[in-house]
């Protein structure tokens, strides 16, 4: 980052470093940024998958933090480095806390550190639900089209769970190019489910919208199903349900038991994040005492090293990795930056001096 000074005969010296920046990038400022570019946001996720898959990233595990007093909450850390046009280091920060939503507020918040590459200094600090947001449904769009090529191109979805997660993705497969004949919605509330529909209606949607009352009905009726639930153990035990094939977007991890996955074909977007903290694959390689069931991951498709089956359904089970948090986060900065609309924070690095 920073120039050499030289002259003949003498070392060369270190040019002093500018005064770092310190800039906060609201909500608002996220949402303007990303608002319409999900075949652009799709794109850059794969690309990012692209450069984990060839090694120029840093993600290590996730950290939980957890409660005694609030068994159903967590926070989790999710530090992770990216090369590339990025190259960028940071964290996401993001509490989960159910009970929120009875109180009339999102259940997940979250804030991105983006940190400089040369001087490690923190340079933003950005609203991040929503650049957490963007990131799961691009890649839940991404993994629709890659693992949907060589079978049969799914025209009924179904969402089951009914939050800001399911929102996102029916924008970003609506925004990527996919059309439906049919759209199911299941959330164990009635009133989400209810509200969904709404919101669909207001997208535009023109295909029939059926709220089931049955989980099982609607991952019959579906041959796109979305788990986009906060549930935190398996509650669809029945590998019938999917007899027909379908291609499975387990967004939430958590919600199929492993004779579901057994029966399945298997694909995940990191095998070592994936398979640990409970999750459904985690709880499958604890089953059987190893990972044969995995089919491979995403990169693994996108690289034609593996390909979905036509013949068994297929399974996305994607951890979430943080260093699409920073790919996503990096293009936010960039373009608020671009538009002259930053919110610099006047001396928030005080002490520069090494001696006072």
């Amino acid at each position: 980052m920073t120039d050499v000074l030289s002259t003949p005969g003498r070392p060369a010296m270190p040019e002093r470093a500018s005064v770092p920046t310190f800039a906060v990038i609201t909500g608002e400022q996220v949402q303007q940024a990303l608002s319409g570019r999900e075949k652009q946001l799709v794109e850059l996720v794969e690309a990012a998958y692209r450069l984990h898959d060839a090694g120029d990233t840093v993600n290590p595990p996730s950290y939980f933090l957890r409660f005694p007093d609030r068994p159903t909450a967590r926070i989790i850390a999710l530090p992770a480095s990216i090369g590339g046009q990025a190259h960028v280091d940071g964290l996401k920060w993001i509490s989960s806390f159910p009970q929120n939503v009875s109180a009339g507020l999102p259940r997940a918040s979250a804030v991105l550190i983006l940190n400089d590459h040369d001087t490690g200094y923190p340079f933003a600090c950005l609203e991040s639900s929503i650049i957490s947001a963007t990131r799961t449904a691009a890649s839940a769009a991404l993994a629709a089209d890659r693992l949907s090529r060589g079978r049969p191109r799914p025209t009924r979805v179904g969402f089951f769970g009914t939050g800001l997660i399911a929102r996102y993705i029916h924008t970003f497969l609506n925004g990527t190019g996919w059309a439906f004949e049919a759209v199911g919605v299941h959330d164990v509330s009635a009133d989400s489910a209810t509200g969904f529909r709404g919101y669909l209606r207001q997208a535009g949607a023109t295909a029939p919208i059926t709220v089931h009352d049955s989980a099982e009905d609607l991952v019959r009726a579906s041959d796109l199903v979305v788990f986009a639930t906060i549930s935190g153990r398996p509650h669809v035990s029945d590998p019938a349900w999917f007899s027909h094939n379908p291609l499975v977007l387990h967004v939430s991890l958590r919600d199929l038991a492993p004779e579901v996955l057994l029966g399945s074909a298997n694909f995940v977007d990191d095998v070592e994040h994936c398979l640990k903290a409970d999750t459904s694959p985690h709880l499958a390689e604890q089953f059987t005492g190893n990972r044969d069931f995995l089919n491979g991951t995403l990169s693994d498709v996108m690289a034609g090293r593996a390909a979905p089956p036509a013949d068994r359904p297929v399974v996305f089970s994607p951890f979430g990795l943080g260093v699409l948090d920073l790919a996503v986060g990096k293009y936010v900065y960039d373009e608020v930056s671009r538009a002259g609309n930053l919110r610099l924070i006047d001396d928030f690095f005080h002490e520069l001096r090494r001696y006072g």
